[in-house]
């Protein structure tokens, strides 16, 4: 792709069967296979997660065949290429204004945009743009294997209604040796924006890893060339962004013992007098383990990724609604989403594993009554029972406040300030606390 216009993949309603007139594909040869031979679109994994996942995959197809069927004892891609930003845009548009049922699967109840629903396409469509980039329309070489490693806090500018027209832009905006970082921007024009920024919904950036699908190790991936001002702009923003990530990595602590002992008791004094003396608590406050919820699933073949790993997407939707859950059981007042902070991926997740997921309210922020916050955590856990074990997946930390029209039906309305009941509680509040600090910091002087 020569020009900077991305192309753009129109976005249809799934509801007929997959299995019912699959769509036609063009004459081809895959490993020596005619098209009379080629796997059914529909049958392939991840084609139940969503209508953008299907077009995605769809638009994609002869890339995704090669990485489901790669040829057997192919070797690695010899020479790398360098492709320019625009040679991985892509564009996702929603017709909302006219798709009635594509609208009714993204619809929530209060006729938005299902934000969990988005959070799995941005990662369906980060995916296949890192795919787009580490092509090299070579069908003998064996394709890498790209996973998620981590996302860029998300922060969500203004509503996204479900009824106007929405797009997705995005492309490959840095990459390392072996690491790609694909910045979205999700589009929604209405008639008070005065100006393109104004359209910007929600922005996030995902950072791609790129292993060997052979041996597992770190792979090289294709060069990016910057051509226009803003592209440059962007490399160099991404540039700052992974040397901070790898400084924080060397474990730069600054703190002094006495200083965090201090912070910590100051933290932990109101939660021992709820412990111990509960008839006097401030009656303002609630125990973090109070505001505990939880629930569990088995992690089913329809959820993996074309790898056979569970998709990123899927779990990063799966934590939201349970922390929009958390939140709603809390504050007794319809939610409203701010953002979702920094998600490392630590563990993939395969398809038969025990998956619970675990929220509590973090801390709150009661500074500004107009807005009052709400942290929320949620820790994916994978739990293997027959041999007594369970890790850490992931850790997403989402913040909400409550929607004004809500807050002025409730007269009396007040949001309760969390406390911790130990020592590993306020160490948790703390670190969050402080991790924030840190990155608007660092947010500021990028």
């Amino acid at each position: 792709m020569d020009s900077d216009s991305p192309r753009t993949i129109p976005v249809v309603s799934t509801f007929a069967s997959p299995f019912d007139n699959p769509p036609p594909h063009p004459p081809s040869s895959v490993n020596g296979a005619n098209s009379s031979n080629r796997k059914p679109i529909s049958l392939w994994p991840g084609m139940y997660h969503s209508p953008v996942t299907n077009a995605l995959w769809e638009a994609r197809s002869q890339i995704f065949e090669r990485l489901l069927d790669p040829p057997k004892d192919a070797p690695p891609q010899s020479e790398l290429l360098t492709k320019a930003p625009s040679q991985s845009r892509i564009s996702i548009l929603y017709n909302f204004s006219t798709d009635y049922i594509l609208r009714e699967q993204y619809r929530d109840p209060w006729n938005e945009v299902r934000i969990g629903k988005l959070l799995e396409d941005l990662d369906a469509l980060a995916g296949t743009i890192s795919v787009k980039h580490c092509s090299d329309d070579d069908s003998t070489t064996r394709p890498l294997l790209l996973v998620t490693a981590s996302v860029d806090k998300i922060v969500l500018n203004k509503p996204i209604s479900v009824d106007i027209d929405l797009k997705i832009v995005g492309s490959v905006i840095w990459v390392g040796r072996s690491s790609i970082e694909i910045q979205l921007e999700v589009i929604q024009s209405t008639k008070e924006d005065t100006d393109s920024s104004d359209s910007v919904a929600l922005a996030a950036n995902f950072i791609f890893v790129a292993r060997d699908s052979k041996t597992g190790k770190a792979a090289p991936v294709n060069r990016l060339s910057p051509q226009t001002d803003h592209e440059k702009f962007l490399f160099e923003e991404a540039e700052a962004r992974n040397n901070l990530r790898k400084r924080k990595q060397g474990g730069d602590r600054r703190e002094s013992e006495n200083g965090e002992v201090n912070r910590l008791n100051a933290l932990l004094a109101e939660g021992r007098v709820f412990c111990d003396m509960p008839a006097l608590a401030d009656r303002d406050s609630i125990l973090l383990r109070d505001s505990r919820l939880e629930n569990s699933l088995i992690c089913q073949p329809q959820q993996r990724n074309i790898h056979g790993r569970i998709f990123g997407g899927f779990l990063m939707h799966r934590a939201f609604e349970l922390a929009f859950s958390t939140a709603y059981a809390f504050a007794g007042l319809v939610p409203c989403f701010l953002e979702v902070d920094h998600v490392d991926f630590l563990k993939p997740v395969d398809v038969g594993d025990f998956l619970r997921f675990k929220s509590c309210v973090l801390y709150t922020q009661l500074e500004n009554p107009d807005q009052p916050l709400i942290n929320i955590e949620v820790v994916a856990h994978v739990t293997r029972p027959e041999i007594r074990s369970s890790e850490v997946s992931n850790t997403f930390y989402f913040t909400f406040t409550v929607r004004p029209e809500a807050k002025a039906t409730k007269n009396g309305f007040k949001i309760r300030n969390v406390v911790p009941g130990t020592e590993e509680e306020a160490r948790r509040i703390l670190e969050r606390m402080d991790a924030e600090t840190v990155r608007s910091i660092k947010r500021t002087s990028i």
